[in-house]
C-alpha cells in the first residue's frame, strides 16, 4: 500500500483554491470556463522552478496567503504578489526554490502589493481528483480542486509522487506593479457599427481604473461612457452596448452597459455586449494581478505583434531566466477590427434574403487566438442561426488541427485555435471554403427535443436579486424595484400576469449554451407574438440565483448557477446542470430544443429541484424537430397580428428609452 504525502492547511487564508496551468479548454461551448490559474506565466514558471511538469496542480491566493505543513520534505517555489512568505519565520525569496522540511510551517503571509493573486508550487503538485479533465478549482460551478471550494483550515490535500522531470532552478518573475500596460488586439466590435471613430481613439487613449468588484469571473474597468455610434442594440436590447448573443474570448473586453469587463478564467462564455478589443495572450496574466484602484493602458497592436510576443514568452518558459522585451508597437498598428473575409448576399427589397440564398457575413479578428463570424443582419433571423448551426457542423466535421474551441452564438460563430499549431488566416481560408458548401438552411430539419420546465413566477430568490442590486449597485434604475413591472411597461401590457401569460404560452427555441455558463440555454419564442422585448442591466448584477429565468433584449434565459447577470428576472426553473461523479454529461438542455414553461408554486419548485438536483427525476422531453418551416407558417397564418404586437412594443420601447434620455 502506498501512503501518500499529505499537506496540512493551518490557517486557509483569503480564497485559496488549487489550480493547474492549462484548466478545463474545450467546453467553452456550454458554458463551463477554463478555469486554471490566473496568472499562468507566474503559475507556469514556478511549476518549471521545482521541476513538475505543467500540468501539476499548485496554490492560487489572493489578498492572505495560507499557513500550512507537510509530513514529507519538498521543493518549493512562491511568486506572484507573495512577498512575505517564510518557513518556521525564515524569510523565502519569490522565484527561489527551497526545501520545505517535514513538519516545518510555510506561512505565504499578506499579499499587500502590487500585484494581487500569490501562487504556490510544491515539488509533485497537489494530487486531487480530475473534473471534466482538470484539477483546477471553479467556485462559481462548485467544482474542481477540494470539493469545488477555497480551503479551509484543517483540509488535507494529497501530493503527487516527485517525479523531477525537469532539473529545479531559480527563476525570474514577472514584475508587478500598479499601472499596467495591457496589448490589445481591436475588435471583433468597433467604429462605426458599434462606436464612433472618436469613440474608439478615447478607449484606447483612456487611462483606466481596477473597480473593487472585479475577480476571476471578470475584471471591470472605471472611467468615462463609451462613445456610441447607436441609441440602442433593437431586439438585443435598450442599451446600444446589447447585441445578438455572442461568444467571447478569455481576455475580451467587454461592454456591460458602458462598463469595459475583462473576461477572466472564470468567466461567461456567451452573452449580449459589443466586444471592441481583446488582450493578447503574452499579456493575460496581468489580468491575474490587477487589484483595486490599479490604472491600466489599453494599446493596440496588430496580430503579428501578438504572435511575436507569445514566442518570445514561450522563450522565457524554456529558458526560466530571460525576461522578454515588450513591444507595444509596430509599423502599422491598427486601431480598427481587421476583417479577414468577407461574402455578400444579394439583397432583396429593405435588405431581405431570397431563399435558399446564404446570408452575408464577415470573418474578424477576436485577438490573435480567435475568429468571429458574424452572419447576417442585427435583426433576429432563425435561418441565419441555421446557417451558423451548419457551418459550425462542417468545422466539427471537417477539423483542421489548432483548432481547440467552436461556440456558436445567435447570428456568430468563435473559433479558437492553439496559434502555434494553426494559423488565423488559413482557418478563415477554411471556413469561408466551408461556408460555400452549406446546404439551404431553408430546407434542413434539425432533431430537437419538447422540454416542459417548470417555473416559479415571482419566485422569492429572483427579488432578493433585484432587491441586492437596488441596495448596493443602482437604486435609480428604470428596473428598479421590480423586474417584471419594468417588463410590462417597455412592452405595453395592461398587467404583471399578462408578462407571465406571455411567457407561459411561449415555445421557447433554444439558439445557445452556456449563456450565463453551466449549460444554460439562451432561447427565443419561435412565434414572434411572444417576443417579449426589454434590456439587460446596466452595470449588470453581482448575484443571481441558480436556475433563476430572465428575460434580456427578445431573449429569455435559464441561469446555469448562482453568480453574476444581468437578464430581467421573471421567476425560476429547475436545474439544467448536473455533475455526477459517474461523469455523465452534465449540461441537461441541447442546442434547439423547444421549452414549454408550467407554472408551479415555489414550493413544489424546490421539491422538483431537489429531485433533479438528486439524480431521482429528469427533465420532461419528448422527440421533436425543428426547421424554418414552422416559423414560416407562423408569418403566414398570423401576419396582421405580428406587425400590430411588434409595432405596439417598440413604440412602448422607443417611449422607455425617451424617458431614459429625460
Amino acid at each position: 500500500m502506498v501512503t501518500l504525502a499529505l499537506v496540512t492547511v493551518v490557517a486557509s487564508g483569503t480564497q485559496t483554491t488549487i489550480q493547474d496551468l492549462a484548466g478545463r479548454p474545450g467546453l467553452w461551448d456550454v458554458g463551463v470556463p477554463p478555469s486554471g490559474a490566473a496568472d499562468e506565466l507566474t503559475f507556469a514558471l514556478l511549476n518549471a522552478a521545482v521541476g513538475n511538469p505543467d500540468t501539476a496542480a499548485g496554490l492560487e491566493c489572493v489578498l492572505t496567503g495560507p499557513v500550512l505543513t507537510c509530513d514529507e520534505d519538498r521543493l518549493i517555489c512562491v511568486g506572484g504578489a507573495v512577498r512575505n512568505a517564510t518557513v518556521d519565520n525564515l524569510r523565502i525569496k519569490p522565484g527561489m526554490v527551497v526545501r520545505w522540511p517535514a513538519g516545518s510551517v510555510l506561512d505565504i503571509g499578506s499579499l499587500d502589493g502590487p500585484g494581487m493573486r500569490g501562487y504556490v508550487a510544491i515539488q509533485g503538485g497537489l494530487d486531487v481528483p480530475r473534473v471534466l479533465g482538470s484539477r483546477s478549482t471553479f467556485i462559481l460551478g462548485g467544482f474542481g480542486g477540494h470539493d469545488g471550494k477555497p480551503l479551509e483550515t484543517g483540509n488535507q490535500l494529497p501530493l503527487g509522487r516527485k517525479e523531477n522531470l525537469l532539473s529545479p532552478v531559480p527563476v525570474e518573475l514577472p514584475t508587478m506593479s500598479d499601472s499596467w500596460q495591457l496589448r490589445v488586439i481591436p475588435g471583433p466590435h468597433g467604429a462605426p457599427e458599434h462606436l464612433t471613430e472618436e469613440g474608439v481613439d478615447a478607449f484606447f487613449a483612456n487611462s483606466w481604473i481596477v473597480d473593487h468588484r472585479s475577480d476571476r469571473t471578470g475584471v471591470r474597468l472605471i472611467g468615462p461612457t463609451p462613445g456610441w455610434a447607436r441609441t440602442d442594440g433593437g431586439e438585443a436590447g435598450l442599451h446600444p452596448s446589447n447585441v445578438h448573443d455572442s461568444a467571447y474570448p478569455v481576455g475580451g473586453i467587454m461592454l456591460s452597459g458602458d462598463t469595459p469587463v475583462i473576461v477572466g478564467k472564470d468567466g461567461p462564455s456567451l452573452g449580449g455586449f459589443v466586444v471592441p478589443a481583446v488582450v493578447i495572450e503574452a499579456d493575460r496574466w496581468m489580468l491575474g494581478q490587477l487589484r483595486a484602484g490599479d490604472s491600466v493602458q489599453l494599446v493596440p497592436v496588430t496580430p503579428e505583434v501578438a504572435t511575436e510576443a507569445a514566442r518570445v514568452r514561450r522563450q522565457w518558459l524554456t529558458d526560466l531566466r530571460q525576461p522578454p522585451a515588450i513591444v507595444t508597437s509596430s509599423p502599422a498598428t491598427p486601431d480598427r477590427p481587421t476583417v479577414l473575409h468577407r461574402a455578400s448576399a444579394d439583397a432583396g427589397p429593405a435588405g431581405s434574403r431570397d431563399a435558399g440564398q446564404a446570408p452575408s457575413y464577415t470573418i474578424r479578428y477576436a485577438g490573435e487566438r480567435h475568429l468571429l463570424v458574424e452572419a447576417g443582419p442585427t435583426e433576429l433571423d432563425l435561418t441565419v442561426r441555421v446557417w451558423i448551426h451548419l457551418l459550425a457542423q462542417a468545422l466539427r466535421d471537417n477539423r483542421p488541427t489548432g483548432v481547440v474551441e467552436i461556440v456558436e452564438g445567435v447570428r456568430s460563430l468563435l473559433v479558437a485555435v492553439d496559434s502555434s499549431r494553426l494559423a488565423l488566416t488559413a482557418l478563415a481560408e477554411r471556413l469561408a471554403f466551408l461556408a460555400a458548401g452549406l446546404d439551404d438552411p431553408e430546407t434542413v430539419v434539425l432533431p430537437a427535443r419538447e422540454v416542459v420546465l417548470p417555473i416559479a413566477f415571482d419566485h422569492p430568490e429572483a427579488h432578493e436579486a433585484m432587491r441586492r442590486y437596488a441596495t448596493s449597485v443602482r437604486p435609480d434604475a428604470p428596473w428598479c424595484p421590480d423586474n417584471v413591472e419594468f417588463i410590462r411597461r417597455v412592452n405595453d401590457l395592461d398587467t404583471r400576469d399578462e408578462v407571465f401569460e406571455i411567457v407561459q404560452a411561449a415555445t421557447y427555441l433554444v439558439v445557445g449554451l452556456g449563456d450565463v455558463y453551466l449549460g444554460a440555454p439562451v432561447a427565443v419564442p419561435i412565434d414572434p407574438r411572444h417576443r417579449l422585448v426589454t434590456t439587460k442591466y446596466n452595470p449588470a448584477r453581482t448575484w443571481t440565483p441558480q436556475n433563476a429565468v430572465g428575460i434580456g433584449g427578445i431573449y429569455l434565459c435559464v441561469y446555469g448557477m448562482e453568480g453574476p447577470g444581468g437578464y430581467q428576472l421573471v421567476g425560476r426553473t429547475v436545474p439544467v446542470w448536473r455533475l455526477s461523479p459517474a461523469d455523465e454529461q452534465p449540461w441537461l438542455l441541447r442546442q434547439f430544443d423547444l421549452i414549454r414553461f408550467t407554472p408551479v408554486t415555489a414550493e413544489q419548485l424546490a421539491h422538483e429541484r431537489a429531485e433533479i438536483a438528486a439524480g431521482r427525476a429528469d427533465l420532461k422531453t419528448a422527440p421533436a424537430t425543428f426547421s424554418i418551416s414552422d416559423v414560416r407558417r407562423i408569418e403566414q397564418e398570423a401576419p396582421v397580428d405580428i406587425a400590430t404586437v411588434r409595432a405596439r412594443r417598440r413604440a412602448a420601447f422607443e417611449a422607455e428609452r425617451a424617458r431614459w434620455g429625460a
